[in-house]
């Protein structure tokens, strides 16, 4: 793997690590109230789908190796251009179901690659 594109990979999963580590013991009303957590978690997956736009576009083979990619780099999009439409239980509901996933699937692009 290009190392420009493994760089990329390790920053989205950096980004993951984070938002676990963020809304570690944290509940949906807790991430509701939060300014400063909604913040620092919608920073890391405007990052997480930048990093993977960028690893994709030099490793196009990243786009079927990660599922929802897609759907992550709309997400990305949606915070970014659309930052008054964000859905707090959406967001919330991306932090409880689908992390952990996508950590496992970076992780074991990362294995692979090594």
């Amino acid at each position: 793997m290009n190392e420009r594109a493994k760089k990329r990979l390790l920053d989205a999963l950096e980004a993951c690590n984070s938002i676990a580590s963020f809304a570690r013991g944290k509940s949906a009303a807790d991430y509701q109230r939060d300014e400063m957590l909604r913040s620092a978690v919608e920073r890391k997956i405007e990052i997480i789908g930048e990093a993977l736009t960028q690893a994709s576009e030099i490793e196009p083979e990243i786009q079927d190796r990660v599922a929802d990619l897609r759907r992550i780099v709309a997400m990305r999009n949606r915070i970014i251009h659309g930052y008054d439409t964000v859905d707090e239980e959406i967001v919330w509901d991306v932090i409880t179901t689908k992390l952990s996933p996508l950590r496992e699937q970076i992780a074991a692009l990362l294995e692979s690659e090594s």
